[in-house]
Parts: C-alpha cells; structure tokens; sequence
C-alpha cells in the first residue's frame, strides 16, 4: 500500500514535523517508508526521515506493509495533508 502527497508546511519535513510523524507512524505495526526521489527512510525513525531533506512543495510517498498498512498510510498522508496538525512556524 502506497500513496503520494505533496509537502505544504512551510519549513518541509524537518524537525517537529517529522517527529509528529515518526510518533504517528511508530503506532502502527506495519513496515513503513517515506521515499523522495529515489532515496527512502524508515517513517520510524527521526534520523532517517530527516535525512530526506524533504522540502515545502516537494512530493512525498508513504509505503507500508503489514497488518494495518492500508491504516497507516492513511493517517500519514492525512497528517501531511493537515499541516502535521501544527501552526505554521514563522
């Protein structure tokens, strides 16, 4: 299970967003992996997601696999669809 999602918060994928993601992709039991042009990282490490450098307006794909892969896909795109549920920082 995959999809893909484009990055609107205004620094990327950085810092607290992707601690708000890897939090939320650490609930689920499925395998899960955020690729950017061709590299991937393990969604459950802080690390590697920000190894990325993923940036405002870059696209983003979030792939599982597992028990509830169709579940954690969904809340992560939701979550980078809702600004990681932050403020825009200035």
């Amino acid at each position: 299970m995959q999809e893909s999602v484009t990055l609107f918060h205004e620094k990327g994928l950085h810092a607290r967003p992707a601690s708000v993601l890897v939090q939320t992709a650490s609930s689920y039991d499925a395998s899960i992996e955020i690729l950017k042009d061709g590299k991937s990282a393990n969604a459950k490490s802080s690390v590697a997601v920000l190894s990325l450098n993923a940036d405002k307006g870059d696209e983003i794909t979030i792939r599982a696999d597992g028990d509830d892969d169709e579940a954690a896909v969904d809340a992560l795109v939701e979550l980078v669809r809702t600004d990681f549920d932050l403020e825009t920082e200035a």
